[in-house]
């Protein structure tokens, strides 16, 4: 493919699954912008079944290209082929990925393009909801295991020791960090050169966690932007910071999916932050109610195959543990 001069060359990644009016709207804030801001748009549809593939067969941009999978691979599944495809299709200087209730705000791109992006592989940015509070869930972090200083933050404090600070958010420069999520993420064509691509096998959970940081522990250099903003318009995780997971499968991705990351993360001392961890997660059951066997059979199955490195599970066999196939 013949190289464009010029600024860097972007191409967009989204990941839908049945929820076709947050797609909407993703989309149209990606295409309103200059086709010298953002090159290609490559859409993963995971098989969904409300009309999201007639009305993506109705948009007419060139630079919209749709992936239509046969069936729903999860996150996991979509970005690791879309973030292949977009590569093969396009060859960009930078993808940047979002889930489609996940959009940049007006000037966005037009942000990181302006932006110095020398010795950055990857770059996160500020992910507000849309009543411009920060969105927790895409709050970068460092690794406190590689960090005295964050390390002893989070001995003290828990996960406030180790995620970006909301003073990071008002500043006009870049923070180091270590691990972000797949909403308002670019990475940069050494990046995936360094890192590969996202494993299909994790579903949902976690995902963008075990890339993202596996990219740092591959040499990688990643930044948090806060002169980049997105908007993520998602659901209410109330039920789950309770401990309570509904459809109830969830349980299983998320645990095991977790366990994965705690190793990469910790290293030699993962065997002692397990034996914090497991209890924590096995007093769960209690939000669970008539289904409290149920969780606790789908937590064994996580960490065992989270301790033995088991990956490829078939979802179906997932729905069958949970009972809710």
């Amino acid at each position: 493919m013949t190289r464009t001069a010029g600024a860097d060359r972007l191409a967009a990644v989204v990941v839908t699954f049945n929820r076709l009016e947050k797609l909407k709207v993703t989309l149209a804030r990606l295409l309103e912008s200059p086709a010298g801001e953002l090159a290609h748009v490559l859409v993963v549809d995971n098989a969904s079944d409300d009309g999201t593939p007639a009305w993506l067969a109705t948009l007419k941009d060139p630079r919209l290209v749709v992936q239509r999978e046969p069936v729903n691979s999860g996150g996991a599944g979509g970005f690791a082929r879309g973030m292949r495809e977009a590569m093969a299709r396009f060859d960009p200087d930078w993808l940047v990925v979002m889930d489609d209730d996940g959009s940049p705000a007006p000037g966005a791109l037009a942000t990181f393009h302006a932006l110095d992006k020398t010795g950055y592989e990857g770059m996160a940015a500020a992910v507000y909801f849309p009543d411009g509070t920060i969105c927790e869930m895409n709050r970068p972090s460092r690794n406190p295991f590689w960090h005295g200083r964050e390390f002893l933050r989070t001995l003290r404090g828990g996960r406030g020791g180790f995620h970006l600070t909301p003073a990071a958010y008002a500043l006009d420069r870049p923070s180091p960090i270590d691990v972000t999520s797949f909403v308002g993420f670019f990475i940069s064509r050494a990046g995936i050169a360094r890192a590969g691509y996202p494993d299909p096998d994790l579903f949902i959970y976690g995902d963008d966690g075990l890339y993202t940081l596996g990219l740092t522990a591959k040499g990688g250099r990643m930044c948090f932007e806060p002169r980049i903003r997105f908007e993520h318009d998602m659901g209410t995780f109330s039920g789950q910071q309770r401990g309570e997971f509904r459809p109830l499968w969830k349980a299983y991705y998320y645990h095991r999916n977790l366990l994965l990351l705690y190793r990469l993360a910790a290293g030699p001392m993962f065997w002692p932050v397990l034996l914090v961890i497991l209890p924590k997660w096995l007093m769960k059951a209690r939000a669970h109610g008539g289904a409290r066997g149920r969780f606790t059979a789908l937590i064994g199955r996580a960490i065992r195959d989270g301790l033995t490195g088991r990956r490829h599970v078939p979802h179906a066999e997932v729905l069958r543990w949970s009972g809710e196939d």
